[in-house]
């Protein structure tokens, strides 16, 4: 990310998988930003290296400054606020509120699971298959840029609900 001059936006931790992104990312010299809800940076043990850190009021306002920042959306390996975080933005792309690229990084195989279910959910009528396409399937961090940049729509104006207030 640093070496493509790509901003990394994330929720402002220092611990877990993003935390060592973040670290990497500015150890290479690139720009982060962290986003964070007040009162939970000593609860999330908050970045205190970051080039930007933003503090919020509430998760869904982490989650929509996060969406306003950020060009594209990667899972990593995570727990359920992952999967809750990445179930959103994937939703929200499904409504039409944005039309940004949404990616997963399948690392040796731990979404997997995830992606059997939204094949069966679109076998079994649930979800259409276009919006199956939404979530990018990725297993080698090497194409997730590539392929997302691929992917990215140029922005016209704000998109409904991720306008600045």
């Amino acid at each position: 990310m640093a070496q493509g001059d790509i901003r990394l936006v994330f929720g402002g931790g220092s611990v877990g998988l993003m935390g060592i992104l973040a670290d990497s990312v500015l150890a290479n010299g690139g720009q982060v930003t962290g986003v964070i809800p007040k009162g939970l940076f000593i609860n999330e043990i908050g970045h205190l290296g970051l080039t930007e850190l933003i503090e919020v009021g509430s998760m869904h306002e982490r989650k929509a400054r996060m969406a306003s920042e950020a060009d594209a959306f990667v899972a990593l390996p995570g727990g359920i606020g992952t999967l809750e975080e990445l179930a959103e933005i994937a939703t929200w792309a499904q409504l039409g509120i944005h039309s940004k690229p949404v990616g997963v990084l399948d690392t040796d195989g731990y979404w997997q699971s995830l992606f059997d279910f939204l094949d069966g959910a679109v076998e079994a009528g649930f979800l259409r298959p276009q919006h199956r396409e939404i979530i990018v399937h990725l297993t080698d961090v090497d194409e997730v840029i590539p392929v997302l940049a691929s992917r990215v729509v140029p922005a016209s104006e704000p998109l409904l609900g991720l306008e600045e207030s």
